[in-house]
């Protein structure tokens, strides 16, 4: 420990964050709090709040493509595929 500190450049008021970023509190459970750290451990490294955030992201911007519609789509799309193949000599 110093005998002393320069504090001269130091700013008050609370700590900011990237644009686009909200800190919160929230409460998670113990079992997966510790699934996403060990993602983070088993890939060598990253941030598991990140990862949280794409899982969120990802559940969010599927939602606005049913089960249903998305099942619909890659049947069409692979049928439209099977019908080329078909048709070829």
């Amino acid at each position: 420990m110093k005998a002393e500190y320069d504090f001269s450049q130091g700013r008050r008021g609370a700590v900011r964050s990237s644009p686009g970023k909200t800190r919160i509190t929230i409460r998670i459970d113990d079992d997966v709090l510790q699934w996403f750290r060990d993602q983070v451990i088993s890939q060598s490294g990253g941030s598991y709040q990140s990862m949280m955030n794409d899982v969120l992201r990802h559940y969010v911007l599927g939602q606005y493509e049913p089960l249903e519609d998305t099942l619909r789509r890659v049947l069409r799309e692979e049928m439209a595929l099977y019908a080329v193949h078909e048709e070829s000599p």
